[in-house]
C-alpha cells in the first residue's frame, strides 16, 4: 500500500470498496475502549514504537485515510511504522472482490454483506494484544471483557497526556512477563487466565513466540503452534489467526457471537449446532474469517 508523506500529515490510498463508517461502527462499540478515541469521524490513537511514541489522528476523505500528528511529528521511521500499523489495522491490502462475489451467491451472507459493504476485519496488529483479548474473552460477556481490558491497560499500559487528555497504549509483553499471578487476580482476572496471559507474555518476551515466524507458516502449522500454548484452544487460536495473522480462512466456529448472529439471521428458536454451522459455511471456503466478521456486525 503506497502512502504519501508530509512533515506532519500522511495519506494512505484506500481500496475502492472501503467503508470507513462501517469500520468506525466496530471500533466504537464500547464506551470502555481506552486504546483509541473517536470524535466527529476522527480516530485518535497512541502507538508505542521501538524508540518513540506516536500520537496520531486518523480520518477518511476522497478515497484515502489521512494521518495527522497533532502533538509531535515522529521520526521518518516512526511515520513508516504508523503507516504499516494503520494498513494492517484496517486490512487495506486484502482484495475483497472474491469474497463479495462468493457472498452474492450465498443466501445467508448476501443481504448482510450488501448492507455492510466496505467493512474490513478490524485487526489487532500486536500479537500480544490479540492473545490477551482472546484469553480475556473466554467464557465471559463482552462488557466484562472490556472492563478487564481497561483495568489491565490503566494498571500496566503506557499513557501520554496531551491537552489534558490521557491517551493509552496496550501493555507490552515485556511488562506483563514480569508480573505475578496475584497482580492480575487483583484486577478480577481468574487465576487461570492470569497464568495464561503471563505465560504467553514470557513466551513472547523470551523470543520463543514471534509474529514474523507465525506469518511464515501455513494455516495448519500456525494453528498447531498456537494450540500447543497453555490456555490457547481452537477458538482462541482461530481468533488470533483471524485478527492478527490475517488468515482469511480462520474460522472460530465455536464463537458465541457467531452462533447468535446465525440464530438471528436464520430465524431459529435456538442456536445452530456446530455440525450445522460447518455445513452452512462450506461455500465460505477461504473466506470464513470475513463471513464471521460480517455476521458479528449484525449484532451491534
Amino acid at each position: 500500500m503506497n502512502s504519501e508523506m508530509e512533515p506532519s500529515r500522511l495519506k494512505i490510498p484506500a481500496p475502492a470498496d472501503f467503508n470507513f463508517t462501517e469500520c468506525l461502527a466496530i471500533l466504537g462499540r464500547s464506551d470502555q475502549e481506552l486504546l483509541h478515541t473517536i470524535k466527529d469521524g476522527r480516530i485518535t490513537k497512541l502507538l508505542v514504537l521501538e524508540n518513540e511514541v506516536a500520537l496520531f489522528d486518523l480520518s477518511y476523505s476522497e478515497g484515502a485515510l489521512h494521518i495527522e500528528f497533532p502533538h509531535q511529528s515522529p521520526s521518518q521511521q516512526g511515520k513508516q511504522a504508523v503507516v504499516r500499523y494503520v494498513t494492517d489495522w484496517f486490512d487495506l491490502e486484502t482484495d475483497l472482490q472474491p469474497f463479495y462475489a462468493m457472498a452474492a451467491r450465498d443466501p445467508l451472507l448476501r443481504e448482510v454483506v450488501e448492507h455492510h459493504a466496505g467493512l474490513r476485519i478490524m485487526g489487532m496488529p500486536d500479537l500480544f494484544e490479540a492473545f490477551v483479548w482472546a484469553i480475556t474473552g473466554q467464557q465471559i460477556n463482552l462488557t466484562f471483557a472490556y472492563t478487564l481490558k481497561r483495568r489491565l491497560i490503566e494498571q500496566f499500559g503506557t499513557s501520554h497526556l496531551v491537552g489534558g487528555i490521557e491517551y493509552w497504549a496496550f501493555p507490552s509483553a515485556d511488562t506483563i512477563a514480569s508480573l505475578q499471578v496475584e497482580q492480575l487476580k487483583k484486577l478480577q482476572f481468574s487465576g487461570r487466565k492470569a497464568e495464561y496471559i503471563i505465560g504467553i507474555a514470557r513466551e513472547l518476551a523470551e523470543g520463543r513466540l514471534a509474529k514474523d515466524e507465525l506469518l511464515e507458516k501455513t494455516e495448519q502449522q500456525a494453528e498447531k503452534q498456537l494450540v500447543a500454548i497453555r490456555g490457547v484452544g481452537p477458538w482462541s487460536a482461530h481468533y488470533v489467526m483471524m485478527k492478527c495473522l490475517r488468515f482469511n480462512s480462520a474460522f472460530p466456529v465455536s464463537d458465541v457471537g457467531l452462533h447468535n448472529a446465525l440464530k438471528q439471521q436464520l430465524g431459529l428458536e435456538q442456536k445452530p449446532a456446530i455440525a450445522e454451522i460447518e455445513k452452512l459455511a462450506e461455500p465460505w471456503a477461504g473466506w470464513q474469517a470475513y463471513a464471521t466478521f460480517y455476521l458479528w456486525r449484525v449484532l451491534l
